[in-house]
């Protein structure tokens, strides 16, 4: 993968995200296994313009289509893999989890996991949350798409049980990664979703006009649930960025009222050892 299009979300964070250009970043939790390509893509490198620009790989947000594959064809080519052996879903904020044998585009999954090499789990977002887990005995990786819904039906421990009964992982043995999304900072919501969520999720929005409004802490959440199927503090890293402050790295749907692209969140095991 050439070194100028990726930076450690360790080094990320030690630049000013305001000149931060790279088009990847890579969890260092996954660095040491150089059987694994793992990485989140920021907004920056591809083709699309407007309120799509530049690197956009959602192909349901409006965009040209010709640009969004140009930009997937980009993306794999960056990190060397075949975009014929993607596995991607139409995302539907539920708990549904693929076991993907084949590449190919599934329709209602909001996880997917696999212990089959060349084969590249992709979640795509922009605000949600991205979680990809790595169990490095067998060779076995998870995608989990994490937005509220998904969050309140717990769809990170499912994910980590459908690996354990399919693929006998021990989440005390894996390594998961909770992407870029909207910080508890930037994520009012309103009452009814406040009370989906544990105490300590969320607090009362500063903003006095808006007393029925809550801030919630997805990230924090889906930490929890990593703790709670038994993942080691230890082995869980957190991205440091939010997708609504920094716009110069990462589409928001929030921030840009719908009209947005969506960043891809990858993760799978090569045949040969990636550099």
């Amino acid at each position: 993968m050439p070194k100028k299009n990726l930076i450690s979300a360790r080094a990320a964070t030690e630049k000013a995200p305001s000149h931060l250009k790279e088009k990847y970043i890579v969890p260092d939790c996954f660095l040491p296994y150089r059987e694994l390509i793992a990485l989140q893509s920021t907004r920056n490198g591809g083709r699309s313009e407007g309120a799509f620009s530049s690197l956009n790989l959602g192909s349901n947000t409006g965009d040209i289509k010709e640009h969004v594959e140009e930009n997937v064809q980009s993306l794999c080519a960056d990190v060397g893999i075949n975009p014929e052996r993607l596995v991607t879903s139409r995302q539907v904020h539920g708990t549904e989890i693929l076991f993907a044998e084949n590449p190919g585009n599934y329709d209602g999954y909001d996880a997917l996991i696999t212990d089959r090499k060349n084969l590249f789990l992709c979640i795509f977002t922009a605000d949600c949350y991205p979680v990809l887990i790595y169990d490095p005995s067998h060779h076995a990786s998870g995608a989990v798409h994490a937005g509220w819904k998904g969050s309140a039906g717990a769809i990170v421990m499912k994910t980590i049980e459908a690996m354990r009964e399919r693929f006998n992982t021990l989440p005390e043995e894996c390594l998961a990664w909770i992407g870029t999304g909207i910080s508890f900072e930037a994520y009012e919501v309103g009452q009814e979703v406040a009370l989906e969520f544990p105490a300590g999720s969320c607090k009362c929005s500063p903003d006095r006009h808006n007393e029925q409004k809550y801030l919630l802490d997805l990230a924090l959440v889906n930490y929890r649930q990593l703790l709670a199927s038994g993942v080691p503090p230890a082995n869980i890293e957190r991205s440091p960025f939010c997708s609504l402050r920094d716009s110069n790295l990462f589409f928001s749907y929030r921030r840009d009222q719908g009209e947005t692209g969506r960043m891809v969140s990858l993760i799978g095991v090569t045949s040969t050892e990636s550099p």
